[in-house]
């Protein structure tokens, strides 16, 4: 017969193995990627216009390097970003049918912030067939705190000379026209 104590461990033990398993599903599959859709609200800020690009290295699943502060001469949009992250999920189709549309005249650059970096994101675009996204990877996911972004997703258009023209810290509909004037608009030389 089990001490009352031998049998509180016993049952303590059992639930604290059972906090150590993953859900069978990800809250993406779990129907919050429609709420996410819905509540895309996120705003434009101009508060820190004129900062530069962080001059930071990323690297694809495969290890090819990008410097970013070398990517001046093209205007980019810079998307931070996680598979886990809802409304980021629901903005990387928009932002690669975004970077289509535009045609190179910006560089759409999605970084993932995924602490198991490729493990994660390269399967996540071999399932979407992105056309003109790359999978870029933050291993040591320095980029946010070099952009003083703690938010997911952010967004940041910098310019060809690699100056900040505006940001979005949270969800935002990329889909529209509202973006794409944004973007545009974003890039005109001030007169």
């Amino acid at each position: 017969m089990l001490s009352r104590s031998s049998l509180t461990l016993a049952i303590l033990a059992l639930l604290l193995a059972g906090c150590d398993r993953e859900a069978p599903g990800t809250a993406q599959e779990q129907g919050e990627l429609a709420d996410a859709k819905a509540g895309l609200a996120g705003e434009i800020d101009r508060s820190r216009a004129g900062e530069l690009m962080p001059a930071a290295r990323v690297v694809d699943p495969g290890g090819r390097e990008l410097n970013l502060g070398a990517l001046q001469g093209t205007p980019v949009l810079l998307n931070l970003w996680a598979t886990w992250c809802a409304p980021c999920v629901v903005e990387m189709p928009q932002l690669d049918e975004l970077a289509g549309e535009l045609d190179g005249a910006v560089r759409v650059v999605t970084v993932s912030q995924d602490l198991r970096g490729a493990e994660r994101v390269g399967p996540f675009f071999a399932e979407r067939g992105f056309a003109h996204l790359e999978p870029w990877l933050d291993p040591n996911n320095e980029l946010g705190f070099k952009v003083e972004s703690d938010n997911l997703p952010t967004t940041i258009l910098y310019d060809e000379s690699g100056r900040e023209v505006w940001r979005i810290a949270g969800e935002y509909d990329w889909s529209g026209a509202a973006a794409r004037e944004a973007v545009v608009e974003g890039l005109q030389p001030e007169r």
